[in-house]
């Protein structure tokens, strides 16, 4: 079954005071592109979450945002109160110097507290882990969830799509066999007339009959079509990312559409010819959203 390339999850998970929520988002893209977005503390872990993102998705620009929020518990945060007094004399000092007239206030000093507010452990640890990470999998599953529900729409839209294409190509089939005899037979007339005094040249003539029903045929290319039409359809029920194939297909149909056009000289064929073209376009941009 096929899976769109866009889609949205969100999950939470809380547990002793932590609070963890992820996001995941992901767009068309022509390979597997992951970025994360994680606290500091997490950065060290930035190649797992993308481990766990591979393990279920194969192709998209995907964006992940982890955010932890503790509430409780044992305290995440310490001052390094050397580096606080350090910060407060060196405001001082700018303040003589430039002869500020301000008084110096805490919330002066905590504009440059990433200096010395720092997390009581470097890493993360165990039991941190294990909830992101467990967050983080739900949220892909979800994602993939949402995935598949827009691939089955749009693989609903393609096969009737594809449907009405091989409808017309029967239509054509049945055209060009017809058109086949009667454009040999009004070849014949109008030679006829041109030579009607004179001797006719039939070996010529059978040359260029052979020639003009070889232009007209259009049973090969019909025959192609209704192959990679055939092998389109098998491969959308493949239980694997299937975007790239499709898409090679449908430039190989486009391809055997455009001869078909160029050789069969009917309105009414023609008529098809376009309608089956603007089919495999709508497909087309429908393909490049699928994995």
């Amino acid at each position: 079954m096929i899976k769109s390339m866009t889609g949205f999850s969100r999950a939470e998970g809380n547990d002793k005071g932590i609070k963890t929520t992820v996001e995941v988002k992901s767009l068309n893209g022509r390979y597997l592109e992951i970025s994360c977005k994680t606290p500091r503390n997490l950065n060290h872990k930035e190649i797992e979450i993308k481990e766990l993102v591979k393990n279920t998705l194969s192709r998209g620009t995907v964006n992940v945002n982890i955010n932890v929020e503790y509430n409780g518990g044992s305290n995440q945060i310490s001052i390094n109160e050397k580096m606080f007094e350090d910060c407060y004399k060196s405001l001082c000092n700018i303040k003589s110097n430039l002869k500020f007239r301000d008084t110096i206030k805490i919330e002066h000093i905590l504009a440059f507290s990433s200096n010395f507010l720092q997390k009581e452990e470097n890493d993360t640890t165990d039991a941190e882990w294990n909830l992101i990470r467990n967050v983080l999998k739900n949220a892909i599953k979800y994602l993939d969830k949402m995935r598949l529900s827009e691939g089955q729409r749009l693989h609903k839209d393609i096969t009737t799509r594809m449907k009405k294409i091989t409808i017309d190509l029967e239509k054509i089939e049945a055209i060009g066999i017809k058109r086949v005899p009667e454009e040999r037979e009004r070849l014949r007339q109008r030679v006829a007339q041109l030579f009607e005094s004179d001797e006719i040249d039939e070996h010529r003539i059978q040359m260029e009959l052979v020639l003009l029903a070889d232009k007209l045929d259009i049973s090969e290319e019909c025959t192609r079509l209704r192959s990679h039409i055939k092998f389109f359809n098998d491969t959308l029920k493949l239980n694997e990312p299937v975007g790239r194939k499709i898409t090679f297909l449908l430039q190989e149909m486009n391809r055997e559409v455009n001869t078909i056009g160029s050789k069969i000289n009917d309105a009414e064929a023609s008529q098809f010819v376009v309608n089956m073209k603007d089919e495999l376009e709508c497909i087309r941009e429908q393909a490049q959203n699928i994995e």
